[in-house]
């Protein structure tokens, strides 16, 4: 993208839509995908809890997959794509790349495991930029 007059960087409010949009799709998948499981715990919420620990490492990597997929080929999650906001390189304006996709993705992960404290970034800077996007060198603007 050379025509940068008509970037404008994303709203907090367009952003947390698109989170929610993006974890409740997320939260259904893993319901989807281990309904079976999860099904089977009746009204007993320690099974449930146990249950779902048990597949962290299966959530953690689902989110880094679509995380990445999407924010590299089409510059947008699907909650992003419906908030109408899009994931640019801070360098060049244009497409991320799979790397920065993947970079981005790790340590959006490791800011939600740590109580969200790298998304509070976006609040203290010009670019509103979370702490993925820092590292990751990504602005999110609107599409």
């Amino acid at each position: 993208m050379n025509n940068t007059d008509n970037l404008e960087l994303a709203t907090i409010r367009s952003r947390t839509l698109a989170f929610v949009i993006d974890d409740f799709l997320i939260t259904f998948i893993v319901i989807a995908m281990y309904w079976n499981s999860i099904s089977s715990t009746g009204d007993d919420l320690a099974t449930l809890l146990l249950i779902m620990n048990e597949f962290v490492w299966q959530v953690l990597f689902l989110k880094f997959i679509y995380q990445t997929f999407f924010v590299w080929y089409y510059g947008a999650t699907i909650g992003k794509i419906v908030a109408k906001i899009r994931v640019i390189d801070y360098n060049h304006f244009g497409r991320v790349s799979i790397f920065t996709a993947m970079t981005r993705s790790i340590l959006r992960i490791i800011s939600e495991m740590f109580f969200y404290i790298g998304f509070i970034f976006a609040f203290f800077n010009d670019g509103r930029q979370t702490f993925h996007d820092k590292i990751g060198r990504t602005l999110v603007v609107n599409a």
